[in-house]
């Protein structure tokens, strides 16, 4: 579908003001932000300024506050709308459950209210999380589909991080996409779950598409590098910067699926103009995975600081998952889309920006 008329939630957060950028060249845009301080140290003064620059409205307001969300809809009346506004962070969100509830599940059924009043939009494209899967999809040793159980303080504590069955075998990771049941463990993943399900059965039958874009670790350069809950290649930028070491939690191999910024934005563009609504969610990352060890030390190499402390712990946090990497034939089948910008491209240009960001701020 062409849109004329965008709403963006969380419009002026790392993805969405880069989304909104690229919207508004062809289409009327508006975001709604509360531009947090945690996420926006300076207010928001630059990323406010890049989106006027860019023609973009904006409507200061939080989407906990119903209010401030019927404002913004019937100040856009849109046709499609891109709900990116959440709380993000495993470990936050067991320490603040409340907050994060409120904001992800009471402002998304705010969203769906509002969108049912205004009655002028067509679809509605949800960021989602692969937090969702939990543990994701796995297989026993004969290479049959199994299910992780959520691993167990108590293993974790004796330095037993593997995957295991419910009968205490070791299970191997494999490439997880919608086919695999959602299994969150923690509260962030719970609340962002609770997000499809209000969207969709919310919008049955109303003539409203409901797209839900399952993401990866999104990373890259405007990534916030203050906020101790941002994606932990930022924090790491933080931690060479500031000339400390960085402590890798577990044994080293937890592993991710790093998806540059600018791929994830053609991706929410992608399903925004794709004529017909994927019936499932779609994975978007890049499809393969890499510890946290190998990542750290590649942002070691890249500042040139390879002699900095870099240690195993053995910590782990509560409702962090073991592997996390997405199965992307789904976008490719129901979006064309691929990413292109690689792990070694898009860290060699954060570490740059990181560089140049920090000494300003020193």
């Amino acid at each position: 579908m062409q849109a004329t008329s965008i709403l963006i939630t969380g419009g002026a957060g790392f993805i969405g003001s880069r989304l909104a950028e690229q919207l508004a060249a062809d289409a009327c845009v508006t975001v709604l932000d509360n531009f947090l301080p945690q996420v926006h140290a300076d207010g928001g003064a630059l990323v406010r300024e890049r989106l006027m620059d860019a023609g973009v409205s904006i409507i200061e307001g939080d989407i906990a506050d119903p209010a401030a969300v019927s404002r913004a809809m019937q100040v856009s009346s849109p046709d499609l709308v891109y709900h990116l506004a959440a709380e993000t962070g495993t470990g936050q969100s067991h320490d603040e459950p409340t907050r994060y509830v409120t904001v992800n599940v009471t402002g998304t059924a705010h969203l769906l209210e509002a969108i049912r009043a205004e009655g002028s939009v067509a679809r509605v494209v949800l960021a989602g999380t692969r937090a969702v899967y939990g543990e994701g999809a796995a297989c026993d040793s004969d290479g049959r589909p199994a299910i992780a159980e959520t691993r167990d303080p108590a293993r974790l504590a004796r330095g037993q991080f593997d995957l295991q069955d419910a009968a205490g075998r070791t299970l191997t990771p494999l490439a997880t996409d919608a086919a695999t049941a959602p299994r969150p463990t923690s509260i962030y993943a719970s609340s962002k779950l609770m997000q499809e399900y209000l969207l969709r059965q919310g919008l049955w039958g109303s003539g409203t598409d409901v797209s839900v874009l399952r993401l990866q670790n999104v990373y890259g350069a405007g990534q916030s590098l203050h906020n101790p809950y941002t994606g932990v290649l930022s924090i790491f930028c933080r931690l060479i910067c500031d000339g400390q070491g960085i402590e890798i939690y577990e044994d080293g191999t937890i592993t991710r699926d790093f998806v540059h910024v600018d791929d994830v934005v053609q991706a929410f563009i992608a399903a925004g103009r794709a004529e017909t609504v994927p019936e499932r969610p779609v994975d978007i990352g890049s499809g393969e995975g890499t510890t946290i060890l190998d990542a750290a030390r590649s942002l070691l190499g890249l500042w040139e600081a390879e002699g900095r402390p870099l240690w195993i712990s053995g910590a782990y946090r509560p409702g962090d998952v073991r592997h996390a990497v997405a199965d992307i034939s789904a976008a490719q089948a129901a979006l064309g889309w691929t990413p292109q910008v690689t792990l070694d491209e898009g860290l060699a240009e954060l570490v740059d920006w990181s560089r140049i960001t920090l000494a300003e701020v020193a």
